[in-house]
């Protein structure tokens, strides 16, 4: 079956709007319990900025799902023709039926990254507290079957692997949001790729799960870009790296279309912008024996400033260079 472009564009455009409403919303309940960040060293703001982003990409990734799911449940329980046409709804009725557990896991992890990242957003939590928090919520994800294999026939191999990619992407994107829109804007980028991916595979519900993701950052973007009345925050970036990461797990990349091995290579494309940044500062830091995890100005974004760019021209350079490595994934 053909799935309806019109379904993705509902989804696509659902999550966009529904994150634009709520950002409001969330904004005027951080500034009240001043989960805001403050002007500081190293921030360009010179008033506090409230950190909602998370929250609202959370509210536009979950509100759709639940709706979509309730609606197909009733329509199909009261014997109505579905709203989106029979075949469409019954396609996707048998991949939620098939895939409630994994779904149900990956809703979970987004809400526990988001609820880790505001805990540290308001009280700067400890490195290693972190951490763990962010192993538990990769552990719990693999546990449920979301997992990485590479052909490697070891259920110990794919539990590690899986793990350690979901930490590495998670804090490559958690680097990243150092200035206005960026982290968001390679959220959209990269969310938009896998959505490609799995849409011209007939993976219809991993497509629609990505353009969730995409959808919702696209309705946070305008408050953050050019410029900012609401930051991601820990929690957003948290959120936007945990779900890139798992968005480039769910896709068959290896397909009896694309039968070559090489083609499992295509997250490493579509995210090279983010884990290319992640090895140079920490092998800076290295070097200078600084912990990796301690901040600084070394950033491929602060590079391109400190090479006589703006933000906002440096934010748009490493979006292009996002799109046309996503774009090699598909060559």
């Amino acid at each position: 079956m053909s799935f309806p472009f019109n379904v993705y564009l509902l989804a696509l455009l659902g999550a966009a709007l529904t994150s634009a409403v709520s950002l409001p919303l969330w904004r005027a309940l951080c500034v009240r319990v001043g989960l805001v960040d403050e002007p500081g060293q190293r921030k360009i703001h010179d008033k506090p900025i409230a950190l909602a982003g998370g929250l609202a990409v959370l509210t536009g990734l979950c509100l759709p799902v639940l709706f979509g799911a309730l609606l197909i449940s009733w329509r199909w329980n009261e014997g109505n023709p579905p709203l989106l046409g029979a075949p469409a709804a019954s396609a996707m009725a048998y991949g939620l039926g098939r895939r409630a557990l994994q779904l149900g896991a990956i809703i979970l992890g987004a809400v526990g990254m988001v609820g880790l990242g505001l805990i540290d957003d308001k009280y700067e939590l400890r490195p290693a507290t972190k951490f763990t928090g962010q192993l538990l919520i990769a552990a719990l994800v693999a546990v449920v079957g979301v997992r990485v294999t590479l052909f490697v026939p070891s259920l110990v191999f794919s539990y590690f692997i899986t793990i350690v990619w979901i930490l590495a992407v998670t804090n490559a994107v958690n680097f990243m949001d150092n200035m206005n829109g960026l982290c968001a804007g390679l959220g959209v980028i990269g969310a938009w790729c896998f959505g490609l991916c799995a849409a011209t595979a007939g993976q219809y519900l991993v497509a629609l799960m990505a353009l969730l993701v995409c959808g919702a950052l696209l309705g946070f973007l305008p408050y953050n870009f050019p410029k900012a009345v609401a930051f991601l925050g820990d929690s957003g970036s948290h959120l936007v790296g945990y779900l890139l990461a798992i968005l480039a797990v769910l896709p068959h990349f290896y397909t009896p279309r694309h039968p070559s091995r090489l083609a499992v290579l295509t997250p490493l494309l579509v995210l090279a912008v983010p884990l290319l940044d992640l090895v140079w500062v920490v092998l800076l830091r290295w070097r200078g024996g600084r912990p990796f995890y301690v901040g600084d100005t070394n950033h491929l974004s602060h590079q391109l400033v400190r090479r006589g760019l703006g933000p906002k021209a440096a934010v748009l350079i490493l979006w292009l260079i996002m799109a046309a490595t996503g774009a090699l994934a598909f060559i």
